[in-house]
């Protein structure tokens, strides 16, 4: 009995279906347009929020007046460089990093992190070639090289260098002021390269510094990486703040010269 009933309640919903379709093509095409672009509404996924925007950066000091003192890093980044970060990040601290290209050639997510850290990003050359010694075109290549490597990186072009050994000379700083690079030296230099020995860097820094001076260490060595905590913590403790190259000299540094500390007069360093 029931065969009967279910072949014509099976013919009248296909018979249905049949038919709504055959209105949807006589609907106005406007009308069909519509329709499409609510079921195509209705289908696309919700947009996502938009993700807070950063806090603005507070103005550094006056290292005119204040405790300034600029830590810079030479030779990374190399695997140290990693827990190096983690440090400054700890204690909220910003470094500059004088970077060989060749190891921002083969570490670029290491620049990119000290980049998006805050930190200064510099020039050391490629090679860490001896500048001062070089040819015109072993300059051009040995920097030109470097500031590619660098912006390929981070998308940062750094305006400082740090010739390596300190080795400079007119040729250089020419070719320097063309490139607008201003050339930053150092003031204290515990020779952590040379002393492998982390409570000998530590006690060589402390010993010798003075507000306005700038700080050579060397993040490829892991003795130099462990002794930063104590050199911040002892130093900030002692009334001292830590700011980047830029910084330290109020943003104003000329291509070609040379820096080694702030020497603003009588009242540096007072509160």
């Amino acid at each position: 009995m029931d065969g009967p009933n279910l072949v014509r309640r099976t013919a009248a919903a296909v018979l249905a279906a049949a038919l709504c379709g055959w209105l949807s093509m006589l609907a106005p095409a406007d009308e069909r347009v519509r329709l499409a672009a609510a079921r195509s509404e209705a289908a696309a996924p919700a947009p996502k929020p938009e993700p807070p925007k950063p806090k603005p950066k507070p103005p550094p000091p006056d290292c005119t007046r204040a405790k300034c003192l600029a830590l810079t890093f030479d030779d990374g980044p190399t695997e140290s460089t990693a827990g190096l970060l983690d440090i400054l990040a700890s204690r909220d601290v910003k470094a500059t990093f004088f970077l060989v290209g060749e190891n921002v050639a083969e570490n670029p997510g290491l620049v990119r992190r000290e980049h998006q850290a805050g930190h200064e990003i510099a020039d050391h050359s490629y090679t860490h070639a001896d500048l001062g010694r070089a040819s015109k075109k072993k300059i051009v290549s040995e920097l030109t090289r470097t500031q590619d490597a660098i912006r390929n990186a981070s998308g940062v072009t750094p305006d400082l260098l740090r010739p390596p050994y300190g080795s400079t000379s007119k040729r250089l700083a020419r070719i320097a002021r063309e490139m607008g690079l201003a050339q930053v030296l150092w003031t204290v230099d515990p020779l952590d390269w040379r002393h492998r020995d982390t409570e000998d860097i530590e006690r060589r820094v402390l010993k010798d510094v003075k507000p306005g001076q700038i700080i050579l260490l060397h993040d490829i060595h892991p003795t130099t990486v462990r002794a930063v905590p104590k050199i911040i913590d002892r130093l900030s403790a002692e009334g001292y703040v830590f700011v980047t190259v830029s910084e330290l000299f109020g943003g104003k540094l000329t291509p070609g010269e040379e820096y080694t500390e702030l020497d603003s007069g009588e009242g540096q360093g007072l509160p």
